[in-house]
């Protein structure tokens, strides 16, 4: 370098020096890079979405001995814990705003760079070819800090505003030149690439008690809450050997839709959770919808409840269940080492709710993952069933149009089919939960089917087939009526005996046990076979239907108010055995009243 270019770079320097002032504003925003970035440590993830997230880590703290963050989760109201994992450092608030953040950022265009290189020698080109040396001053602007001072008070924290003009300085001396006048420029030595901009995030800082008013670089501080996001879905595959064992593996299939996961531990929970305020988001999130989630979230969505556990009809061989979600996260399992995936530690009881945990599980937001869970040896049998539902008494049906719901009822009185099932007895020490399950002979598919909860020591039935080979018939006929059989509130009514027979017929090589269900409006006052006979209210309890609904038509009548005092729904169940190439004929009656 000349003496004279030496003497030309230091009075540039003294005049860069001062020209830069306006720079100093980002002092008042933290830098990304400085925010902390608090692991998750463990989370407990159930099954219709919800997850609840630990975060904790040592983390850098700023100048006052505060920690700030970045991420602010959306926890339902009332589940966000915030703490100081150490004794003699007290946690006195957080807050959460939206503030300014320095952010590094590369220069794409002509502008950017010129802001990312004060003090640079170029070579200006303008509009029109004029070309010219010149040694970039800065880019003026009004900081955040300086807007903050002279705008009205509580009109909240604003972002620099760029000048219109780039000041450079050339041989004559220092120009503002226009920004849409530069058309290009050259570096003639080395250039930075990236350009430090403000802009606003939403930080959440937790503000921290130091003894002796001392804070230290970090702070052991944590966070946890409950929020929708994350998501496991259950599957099973059912192996039989054709012998009467089944091996029977539970997987997970993991949807994460909140937050990245690095080698953390998951807690898979069995069972129905139960959060009362799961509509209503914790202000703290500073989010006045929750983010937009896939179908698989969505309470509407036929996905979103197709496992949940919610419906006791689910509940497979056993009375009862698993109540509400009391349980609270398992304490804290220790890190282990290496990278060798997801490892599935074990299973527990946790009060109402069941728990698998999944060790070292790393799940990006937006990734999904298929993790196996446990395998077991169950004991199995086949066995088939006849389910037949009741149809509207013929009374009722004269108010239907025959269009449709005409139509309906002679669908729901054409003849009944007979399924082959699997009853599976659950001998682990883990309850099966609601999942469509794979059932397989050895190598060859038979169906899929869907496993029903059940808890340890009961049975699960999974369809198969229809049994085509077993042929079912029904038969109902009235036997008598009776007018003015009842007198009730000064009205009579009558009464409508019927009789109905089952046939079934065995075409299979040998022979099947069958289990038949045959449900009435009314009832029933007699079944040979030894049928088990029961009566139920039918508006005051769904047991009396194995799919915890009522049938299509039941909305399409006005029910009389009297009908519950009168009838209600029968219903006989049989366990018969048909041998091959026999009928078993099945009679019952039953009654019901009318006016």
């Amino acid at each position: 370098m000349s003496p004279q270019t030496a003497r030309y770079a230091a009075r540039f320097a003294c005049a860069l020096a001062l020209s830069l002032l306006p720079l100093s504003a980002f002092a008042d925003a933290p830098a990304l890079s400085a925010l902390a970035k608090m692991p998750v440590k463990e989370l407990t993830i159930f099954k219709d979405g919800h997850a609840f997230v630990l975060h904790r880590g040592v983390m850098p703290t700023d100048s006052a001995g505060n920690v700030q963050m970045d991420y602010l989760p959306t926890p339902i109201v009332g589940t966000f814990w915030p703490f100081s994992g150490n004794k003699n450092v007290k946690l006195s608030a957080v807050t959460a705003s939206p503030r300014r953040v320095r952010v590094e950022r590369t220069a794409l265009n002509v502008p950017e760079l010129i802001e990312a290189n004060p003090g640079a020698e170029v070579s200006i080109t303008e509009v029109g070819g004029k070309t010219y040396r010149a040694h970039i001053v800065n880019a003026p602007q009004r900081s955040g800090e300086e807007l903050d001072k002279t705008d009205p008070p509580n009109s909240g924290e604003k972002l620099p505003v760029k000048g219109a003009v780039f000041m450079v300085k050339t041989a004559t001396g220092t120009a503002a030149i226009p920004r849409e006048r530069i058309q290009d420029i050259t570096f003639t030595e080395g250039y930075k690439r990236t350009l430090s901009v403000e802009e606003f995030r939403n930080l959440l800082t937790l503000k921290l008690e130091w003894a002796n008013n001392k804070p230290s670089k970090t702070a052991d501080v944590g966070m946890m809450y409950l929020q929708k996001g994350i998501r496991w879905i259950p599957s099973y595959k059912v192996s039989l050997d054709g012998k009467g064992s089944a091996k029977v593996t539970l997987q997970a299939t993991l949807i994460n839709e909140m937050t990245d996961l690095q080698d953390v531990t998951a807690n898979l929970v069995i069972g129905v959770p139960s959060f009362a305020f799961q509509d209503t988001l914790d202000p703290i999130g500073l989010q006045q919808t929750l983010a937009q989630l896939s179908p698989y979230f969505q309470n509407n969505s036929q996905m979103s409840n197709s496992f949940s556990n919610g419906m006791m009809s689910q509940v497979g061989g056993q009375s009862g269940g698993f109540g509400g979600a009391r349980g609270a996260m398992s304490a804290p399992v220790a890190d282990g080492g290496g990278n060798l995936g997801p490892e599935v530690a074990g299973a527990g009881k946790n009060e109402d709710l069941f728990v698998f945990t999944v060790k070292h599980l790393t799940l990006k937001k937006g990734q999904r993952m298929v993790v196996p869970i446990v395998e077991s040896s169950l004991k199995y049998r086949d066995l088939y069933t006849v389910d037949i539902g009741y149809t509207p008494p013929r009374e009722m049906r004269q108010n239907m149009n025959f269009n449709e719901q005409q139509l309906e009822i002679m669908r729901l009185q054409n003849a009944p089919k007979a399924s082959h099932k699997i009853r599976l007895t659950n001998s682990s020490s883990y309850p099966l939960t609601t999942a469509p399950a794979l059932i397989l002979n050895g190598d060859k598919v038979l169906a899929q089917g869907t496993m029903t909860y059940t808890s340890v020591g009961g049975e699960a039935d999974i369809t198969v087939t229809t049994a085509v080979d077993i042929k079912v018939k029904k038969q109902d006929k009235e036997t008598n009526k009776t007018a003015n059989a009842e007198n009730w509130n000064l009205e009579w009514y009558g009464r409508i005996d019927l009789a109905g027979t089952l046939s079934l017929t065995n075409y299979r090589s040998q022979d099947v046990e069958v289990e038949v269900t045959r449900s009435v409006l009314g009832a029933v006052t007699q079944a040979d076979h030894d049928g088990a006979i029961s009566s139920v209210n039918a508006f005051e309890s769904d047991d009396y239907t194995a799919r915890s609904e009522y049938p299509s038509w039941w909305g399409w009548y006005s029910w009389p108010y009297w009908w519950n005092h009168f009838n209600g729904v029968g219903r006989v169940v049989w366990k018969v055995k048909v041998e091959s190439g026999k009928s078993v004929d099945l009679n019952y009656n039953w009654r019901y009243f009318w006016r």
